[in-house]
């Protein structure tokens, strides 16, 4: 059984950056694909950044490309979101998931196999 905590959500200004970490139990942690989601009010929970244990491969949705860092830290069981350069329509609630297979493709909700509470990100202009 796997918990995931995120962590590092608030009120930031456009423009400006913020650390997201999620916490994960389990002996079997560097061994998932771990995926960062977001939900805006009203839309559709999306995937934004993906990191896997081979490589490690890294993806990225087209909207944070060359914003968001997605890395991972096995040894201390905790992914991080780095996000600069925010802007106010990646306000939303992050989600922390992992899948205990290597995704091959853009992650949906259907693959996760294990998801944190989510953490609340605000971005005012």
């Amino acid at each position: 059984q796997v918990q995931l905590v995120e962590s590092g959500g608030g009120l930031v200004q456009a423009g400006g950056s913020l650390r997201l970490s999620c916490a994960a139990s389990g002996r079997t942690f560097n061994t998932f694909t771990m995926v960062w989601f977001r939900q805006a009010p009203g839309k559709e929970r999306e995937s934004v950044a993906t990191i896997n244990w081979s490589g490690p491969t890294r993806a990225y949705a087209d909207s944070v490309k060359g914003r968001f860092t997605i890395s991972r830290d096995n040894a201390k069981n905790t992914v991080f979101l780095q996000m600069n350069s925010l802007k106010p329509e990646d306000t939303a609630v992050y989600y922390c998931a992992a899948s205990t297979t290597y995704l091959r493709t853009t992650p949906t909700i259907g693959m996760m196999d294990y998801w944190g509470k989510g953490t609340l990100v605000t971005v005012s202009s």
